[in-house]
């Protein structure tokens, strides 16, 4: 439970608690609206650094994948639930973001798609990655987060992680 407090204290100084900014459609069913609003709520346990909720969002075979350059630490797939809290722990030691503004979110099913804009430090050589935008599709069941698959700007999050 150390490592979730250690997480709890770097995602809750680096994710602005702006994450789940929260719009709905009138027109979506209850399975939409109930995906996406459990999606929302795992941003919003992230960006404030609650542990508790985010866990009891995350599915114990839930899969988090970010595309991109693999010589960054965050980049490539991680199964179950203590190893995405390890993975976050690596992301949140890496990159200090800095915006998170949600622009877009949709849900149809069990699916759920949110597009925006960030920015952020890498630590590893204190440079700033640009504004980009993101994308993510996200899938749930039961109440819970089962797939994070996640797009961002990797060629300016390496530039920045490597110092060009």
């Amino acid at each position: 439970m150390q490592r979730r407090t250690l997480i709890k204290t770097t995602l809750g100084a680096a994710l602005p608690l702006g994450l789940a900014s929260h719009a709905s459609a009138q027109s979506m069913d209850a399975t939409s609206q109930a995906s996406f609003d459990t999606v929302m709520a795992f941003m919003g346990a992230m960006g404030s650094g609650d542990m508790e909720a985010m866990s009891a969002l995350i599915a114990d075979d839930m899969v988090w994948h970010n595309e991109g350059d693999t010589s960054l630490p965050w980049i490539g797939e991680t199964v179950g639930k203590e190893a995405i809290f390890e993975f976050l722990g690596v992301f949140s030691a890496n990159l200090q973001v800095t915006k998170w503004e949600n622009q877009d979110a949709f849900a149809s099913g069990d699916t759920v798609a949110v597009f925006g804009r960030m920015n952020g430090i890498t630590t590893h050589s204190g440079q700033e990655t640009g504004e980009f935008t993101f994308a993510l599709r996200a899938k749930v069941r039961d109440g819970q987060v089962v797939l994070w698959n996640w797009f961002e700007d990797s060629f300016a999050l390496s530039q920045a992680y490597h110092g060009k």
